[in-house]
């Protein structure tokens, strides 16, 4: 992947103070090196529950947290310096209510939630890190040249099926995610096949292929109509791609500025060696929620 090196991002310019509060997957690696390519080294707060042991090797200041340790996490960035953080990699969903032991911190903070969802318990960590003096920022800050632009980015645009297919899929997949079920859907023949809940986008489409039995798909995934851009920003990579490939899925839609294409050359290249069609448009975007100008996705 080429260096992702480009202007500073519209925050505070001090190369200090900045923290990863990192889950699995490649993310916090993109956003270690996407902040480096600026001067900046970050603090890591790693979950160990999700986190790669690899990150060691790549951050010079890094710590180990449980999912429930919300108070030591706190205490470690204000140990740091810290005062601008990038929440970075997915979290599983069903860890996050089923799978931890909150600290007196968190605890307080899920008694007080309106509703057990993954977009109100990060909103409130949110909530928490800015009375504490950490602003939690735009997680893609780092990494723009990530994010596609409106069209197509294949080589092959989807054909009348499949188009008529991402227009129907769009429709369902706007309100699933406005009711923050799932932001993926898998559509054959206009008809929704499989909405993602919290099994996450890959084993969606595993199951949607089981369902039909060969027959072609369509994967459309998309961004939240209040999409706070401080965490559970859509992310495709690899591994997606792979799996569309094994299931018979032979377009995919996302929305342009808001899905992180890990691998972006890599992955391009991989969808038209399967003479898959991917295609960006524009999203359908509602006013932004409280708190994500200017500044984070654990997904």
């Amino acid at each position: 992947m080429p260096s992702i090196i480009h202007a500073m991002p519209e925050t505070n310019a001090n190369t200090t103070g900045w923290g990863l509060i990192a889950g699995n997957g490649r993310f916090p690696f993109l956003v270690l090196e996407g902040a480096r390519s600026q001067g900046i080294e970050m603090a890591v707060i790693a979950l160990k529950e999700e986190a790669s042991p690899e990150l060691e090797k790549s951050a010079k200041r890094l710590h180990w947290v449980s999912l429930g340790e919300l108070s030591k996490a706190i205490d470690l960035m204000h140990k740091e310096g810290v005062t601008q953080a990038v929440m970075a990699g997915q979290v599983k969903h069903n860890k996050i209510f089923s799978a931890i032991r909150p600290d007196w911190k968190l605890a307080k903070l899920l008694f007080s939630l309106p509703r057990k969802s993954t977009d109100a318990l990060i909103g409130g960590i949110a909530r928490v890190l800015q009375d504490e003096g950490i602003q939690l920022v735009d997680s893609t800050l780092f990494l723009k040249p990530l994010l596609p632009e409106p069209g197509v980015l294949t080589r092959r645009a989807p054909n009348e099926q499949e188009s008529a297919d991402i227009a129907y899929g769009h429709n369902v997949a706007r309100q699933i995610a406005g009711m923050d079920i799932g932001q993926t859907v898998v559509i054959s023949d206009q008809a929704c096949v499989a909405v993602e809940a919290m099994e996450g986008t890959d084993e969606t489409i595993e199951r949607a292929a089981r369902i039909v039995g060969g027959k072609p798909l369509v994967v459309v995934k998309v961004s939240k109509p209040r999409q706070d851009m401080r965490f559970d920003v859509p992310v495709v990579g690899l591994p997606t791609i792979e799996q569309m490939k094994s299931s018979r899925a032979t377009a995919l839609a996302v929305d342009a500025g808001r899905t992180l294409l890990f691998d972006r050359q890599q992955l391009i290249a991989l969808a038209d060696a399967a003479d898959i069609a991917i295609q960006a448009f524009a999203p359908a975007i509602a006013a932004e929620p409280k708190g994500a100008a200017g500044g984070i996705n654990i997904k």
